[in-house]
């Protein structure tokens, strides 16, 4: 599997410095480089999201990771399956290294050598189940000043109009690997494990574009606590709070200033290295969400298809 990781995920709007208001107080780091803007999670040396200047908000790219020695390997099979390669994108600058070239929607799709940044490891969330007390003589709850940071980007989840030749085109050119899906609606797929359960999603619209990026916190609290407080500072709730099916995570989900999502998360699969994964079709029904409150009628919608 020659993928082993996302990098991240770039978004072409009109005004970038309205992104780092919004992606600071979400609890990233932000760093300015010429016309565009990266932010990086703390503790983390990797950029997660940048922001590009454009005439109207799209999605621009995506940036996967790989090893040295299975760069090439990545080209060669490109080339066989009859993919063009890309120049680099010039707004990109010294950032655009590696290989260039376009899904079969037509979405940008970058693969560079990059290692998997290391995040600072949190200490064990302690928590009391029955017949499992490990938090003894302790309080709970945390303070109100409570710090949300995220640790890393976990996975994106972009439309396509056909979920099926998308799915065929990043297992075969890129070795990617189905975790489970719903029907033609939606598809998870993961990386060279050890990974979460889903890196890459695709959802099923008649246009492409971008629906979210996802971003781990340390728990509960700390989606919740980060979730009220962009809604406190006039950011619109997305959806949440809620546990998913497919990958388990709980969730919050928040609109960007652009309509798309941005979703903290915690506790989500891990696939293994070594393990044999058991992709499923599972009912509509499970595609969403175990419980939480009822999904927002645009939850699905693709705004920049309007």
């Amino acid at each position: 599997m020659p993928i082993r990781s996302l990098q991240h995920v770039c978004l072409a709007v009109p005004d970038p410095t309205v992104g780092r208001t919004f992606y600071e107080a979400f609890g990233l780091e932000a760093r300015e480089r010429g016309r565009s803007i990266a932010f990086r999670c703390f503790g983390r040396a990797q950029d997660q999201i940048v922001l590009v200047e454009g005439p109207k908000k799209r999605f621009h790219h995506i940036c996967f990771g790989t090893t040295a020695k299975e760069l090439p390997e990545i080209q060669k099979t490109l080339e066989k399956n009859g993919v063009r390669l890309l120049d680099p994108p010039n707004e990109m600058g010294p950032e655009a290294a590696g290989l260039w070239f376009h899904d079969p929607d037509g979405m940008l799709v970058n693969v560079k050598v990059a290692e998997r940044a290391k995040p600072r490891t949190d200490p064990p969330w302690i928590v009391n189940t029955p017949g499992h007390y490990g938090r003894l003589n302790a309080r709970g709850a945390p303070g109100r000043d409570l710090e949300v940071k995220p640790r890393r980007l976990g996975h994106t989840i972009v439309f396509t109009p056909n979920v099926d030749r998308k799915l065929d085109f990043y297992i075969k050119n890129l070795g990617m690997r189905l975790s489970d899906r719903s029907g033609d609606l939606i598809a998870f797929m993961h990386t060279a494990p050890p990974s979460d359960h889903h890196v890459l999603a695709l959802l099923k619209d008649p246009k492409p574009g971008f629906h979210h990026a996802s971003f781990e916190v340390g728990s509960v609290d700390e989606i919740e606590i980060g979730a009220q407080r962009l809604i406190d500072k006039g950011y619109r709730n997305g959806w949440g709070f809620g546990r998913h099916v497919l990958g388990s995570n709980f969730f919050h989900y928040i609109r960007d200033p652009w309509n798309s999502l941005a979703e903290y998360f915690c506790d989500i699969d891990v696939i293994p290295a070594g393990a044999t994964w058991d992709a499923r079709d599972w009912p509509a029904e499970d595609s969403l969400y175990l419980w939480g409150p009822p999904t927002p009628e645009d939850f699905g919608r693709n705004y920049e298809a309007d």
